[in-house]
């Protein structure tokens, strides 16, 4: 058995079925959009069995996109939950048959609360149709499903217009990246928009000496601090820096010596930044492009305020 050829038709029925409902977009799909522009309270989305697994998926995807939204099953709704639904919502009900029997039920109850409907089916004459305001058509000629019975088009179909929805929505409300970032503060694009260096950068117990220390006592304070640097500042404004890298190539000098000033062997005007606010994320683009692991913070005087590490960046994600 061939199960490359079966994927592959699988998946060019599937996107056929795309196809063919992307050539059929109606008027009724501009209608659905006005309704939920027009809702001053919830988009509320309810199915069953595999409808409803989509719709779950949708209503997370319109509440991610700035348009309120919760998933509802028409089974919860019977017993209690039709409280959750108020006249100021819009219902996006979804049955590929129409007349599902859970979802049908509670219609009647929806139209009393003067709630409107939208309804995505694949029939016009399917009771769930029959009690939309707006009806959006999920019809597909075959299922990809060899007996021509489970849903699988369908709900891909289904799933397609529902992002369509979003997208829609989107476009309309001029829905930007850091309106998406709010709702996702936790995710990379949130991290990304909204985490600053002040958020991130250590601000105590930071290994500072003066220019006229010692290296012996410069090696003491890198290995209290525990970054593997010392800041060198006069008064107490930023000079220079001293990685215990910069020490160990020190070690090959001639004459050497632990009781030499660390100011001989620092970097001086060191690489540093004096906006506290900035995203971290830029901070790590300046870390990454000038190839340095710690980036000194500093007020508008040069007074060291901070030290960003480029492993509290990695630790936390900013990319």
């Amino acid at each position: 058995m061939n199960y490359i050829q079966i994927a592959q038709e699988t998946l060019q029925i599937e996107a056929n079925t795309l196809l063919d409902a992307a050539a059929t977009v109606s008027d009724e799909f501009n209608e659905a959009i006005a309704l939920i522009l027009a809702c001053r309270g919830k988009l509320i989305v309810s199915g069953v069995g595999k409808s409803g697994l989509i719709g779950a998926k949708m209503a997370a995807t319109f509440a991610s996109t700035g348009t309120p939204s919760f998933f509802l099953h028409p089974t919860e709704a019977l017993h209690g939950d039709l409280g959750m639904i108020g006249r100021d919502d819009v219902i996006l009900a979804i049955s590929y048959s129409g007349e599902s029997e859970e979802l049908s039920a509670i219609l009647p109850h929806i139209k009393r609360f003067g709630t409107p409907i939208i309804g995505m089916t694949r029939s016009k004459n399917s009771t769930l149709a029959k009690a939309s305001d707006v009806v959006l058509n999920i019809f597909v000629k075959k299922e990809a499903c060899p007996l021509d019975i489970a849903p699988t088009s369908s709900t891909t179909l289904t799933l397609a217009l529902g992002d369509a929805l979003a997208v829609a929505l989107m476009k309309a409300r001029n829905f930007q990246k850091s309106d998406f970032a709010s709702f996702h503060p936790g995710g990379s694009l949130g991290k990304q928009l909204f985490v600053k260096v002040a958020d991130l950068m250590r601000t105590t117990d930071l290994p500072i000496i003066d220019k006229d220390t010692s290296v012996r006592e410069a090696i003491v304070k890198i290995t209290e601090g525990r970054l593997g640097t010392v800041i060198i500042t006069e008064n107490e404004k930023l000079i220079a820096l001293v990685s215990d890298g910069d020490i160990r190539r020190a070690l090959m000098s001639e004459n050497f010596s632990l009781e030499d000033n660390i100011y001989r062997y620092a970097t001086h005007n060191p690489m540093s930044i004096d906006d506290a606010q900035m995203l971290a994320s830029k901070a790590l683009e300046i870390i990454e492009e000038n190839k340095i692991q710690l980036l000194v913070v500093t007020d508008k005087d040069k007074r060291v305020v901070g030290l960003l590490h480029i492993h509290t960046l990695i630790e936390k994600g900013i990319s």
